[in-house]
């Protein structure tokens, strides 16, 4: 009798570290905001468990500007937010990301900019411009591998 195993949750879960989720927030940002957007990128029956550290910082003009970091290592956490990034980033996007895989990548980690007032309204896009700053780190640093770890969880096509 041949026992077929899930494979997919468990190779995902032992391939892929962490995720390192950093953001801004300007003088002119609402901090409650900026909090919802880094929150909408979590499962919502996991937030909790996620901490979000704050830095105050001087802008060029002595305005405060706060830096938001996290780091997320629990597997199952960092599964469910790579699957909802899948699930939620446009075809267009997953199709740019694939094109600009490799250019994205170094040492084994994914860096990924998400539009931070797109993920405030639980949308989900890649931008340049004041993002959202994402590091997913691969225990592999083979671009065919992290390819296809990637399509596992939907973020590419």
């Amino acid at each position: 009798m041949h026992v077929k195993q899930n494979v997919c949750g468990i190779s995902v879960r032992k391939k892929v570290i962490s995720i390192e989720i950093g953001l801004f927030a300007h003088a002119t940002e609402d901090p409650e905001k900026i909090e919802k957007a880094f929150q909408n990128l979590l499962p919502p029956d996991r937030i909790e468990e996620v901490t979000l550290r704050k830095r105050v910082l001087k802008g060029e003009y002595g305005n405060p500007i706060v830096y938001y970091k996290a780091k997320i290592r629990k597997s199952d956490i960092v599964e469910a937010v790579l699957r909802k990034i899948g699930r939620n980033l446009p075809q267009g996007e997953k199709e740019t990301l694939s094109r600009e895989l490799k250019r994205r990548l170094e040492k084994g980690s994914l860096y990924l900019r998400l539009d931070k007032q797109a993920a405030y309204l639980k949308k989900y896009r890649l931008c340049n411009a004041d993002p959202i700053h994402l590091r997913i780190r691969f225990r592999t640093s083979k671009i065919d591998d992290i390819r296809k770890i990637c399509k596992e969880l939907g973020m590419l096509p």
